[in-house]
């Protein structure tokens, strides 16, 4: 088989287009294989197919698939043609998306290594520029956002997750049901949650569920002014409550180590994660060592018994009686005299509406927490961003459940 018959048959190049030419050049570790298209006359124009006069050709390369460890180039004059309708457009190729520098199979070992390694490191091992496995990924992302087809979403999360230091976020909406990313803007004010909502047609707002966020007043308020039924719809999960209690038990406990400290008495000295730990979760050993601090007199034993009350109450499955119970235990935080403790109990009061739906929905928002830590992740990963729209990207990527390989024959360029 002669070397362009070779190269005709790996590409997959057939009629009209055909291999005229393959040059292997050593010293700079390269194989340069011409292509052509051979047939004479008008041509379909990629928008309308319909046949057009040829207007004229101009050379494009593509990078393909290595050949052994030499980097592989496609170069072709591609023809353009002149249609009545739609005037100058260059034709579609069957190896490559229009305005590609890559073949389509060059792209996809690409979008492959991108899910597993970060962009460095693709660049690295493909011999490609940071740029452009960069330009891969982002119309990865562009044509699979462009295909993903509307599906009504019953259950959503919202969170905010940090892109940089310096307290700046994006919003980050999650289909519970999948899960998946459906939506990253930027900030975490109530415009942010807004531009998603109204995305959406009204009707299909109005099948919502569920929406699953923290006690955040910007997305409440976007959310109420957006979804019909909203106040039996907003969802606070216990994940949250938790998280704050936790917070809470923490500054008393610091509060009074510094006070027993000062007086010889190291008891809380090293204790810190036995009072955040879950109890279902330490071992029998380590719960029998913690018996004598939590039987304690001190503060903090009295701030964890709060604590772990609260994270009891979201067994009930009729609202009136998790009202009721609820409404005790904030009765018992707000008498506590532990000022930590009452303040979470405040809010907890000012927000019980949303933290009964939870419980009577069975609402959780661990899928869109699971889906933020991946995200930090690939912070990390990348050693964080500077741009928003590739941090966007990056998370549309990975969490977006999008179909990102290309397909050349859907798209066209103009000239």
């Amino acid at each position: 088989m002669q070397d362009r018959d070779l190269y005709a048959t790996i590409l997959g190049i057939r009629p009209p287009w055909e291999v005229s030419e393959v040059e292997l050049r050593a010293a700079e570790e390269e194989v340069l294989v011409r292509l052509v298209h051979g047939e004479a006359g008008e041509l379909p124009c990629p928008l309308c197919q319909r046949k057009a006069p040829r207007y004229d050709a101009r050379v494009r390369r593509w990078r393909h698939l290595d050949t052994c460890q030499f980097r592989t180039i496609l170069e072709a004059p591609v023809p353009r043609v002149n249609c009545s309708e739609h005037g100058v457009h260059q034709i579609t190729v069957p190896w490559a998306e229009p305005g590609s520098q890559f073949t389509a199979l060059m792209e996809r070992l690409a979008i492959d290594w991108l899910r597993e390694a970060s962009l460095r490191a693709v660049a690295r091992r493909l011999r490609l520029t940071w740029d452009e496995v960069d330009g891969i990924q982002g119309r990865a992302v562009r044509r699979g956002l462009s295909r993903r087809r509307r599906e009504p979403v019953r259950r959503i999360g919202v969170d905010e997750t940090s892109y940089q230091k310096r307290h700046e976020y994006v919003t980050v909406v999650v289909d519970l049901g999948k899960p998946r990313v459906l939506y990253v803007a930027d900030g975490r004010g109530k415009e942010s949650l807004d531009s998603f909502y109204e995305g959406i047609p009204e009707k299909e707002r109005g099948e919502i569920e569920a929406v699953a966020m923290d006690m955040w007043e910007p997305y409440i308020r976007s959310t109420e002014e957006h979804v019909p039924g909203a106040s039996e719809k907003i969802a606070f999960d216990k994940f949250h409550v938790a998280r704050h209690l936790g917070e809470a038990v923490d500054e008393v406990r610091k509060e009074e180590h510094r006070e027993l400290s000062e007086r010889g008495d190291d008891r809380l000295a090293g204790s810190k994660y036995l009072w955040l730990a879950n109890p279902d979760r330490m071992s029998e050993e380590r719960w029998e060592g913690f018996e004598p601090l939590r039987e304690s007199g001190l503060r903090v034993a009295r701030a964890w018994a709060v604590k772990e009350t609260a994270m009891c109450l979201w067994q009930y499955v009729r609202r009136g009686w998790a009202r009721l119970s609820w409404k005790r235990w904030l009765a018992w935080a707000l008498r506590s005299r532990l000022e930590p403790v009452r303040k979470v109990a405040r809010m907890v009061r000012d927000h019980l509406g949303g933290i009964l739906n939870a419980i009577v929905l069975r609402v959780t928002n661990a899928a869109t927490e699971g889906i933020n830590a991946k995200i930090q992740w690939i912070k990390r990963t990348a050693c964080g961003y500077r741009n928003r729209e590739r941090f966007r990207n990056a998370i549309y990527f990975h969490l977006g459940g999008l179909d990102l390989y290309p397909r050349p024959e859907e798209t066209h360029t103009k000239a």
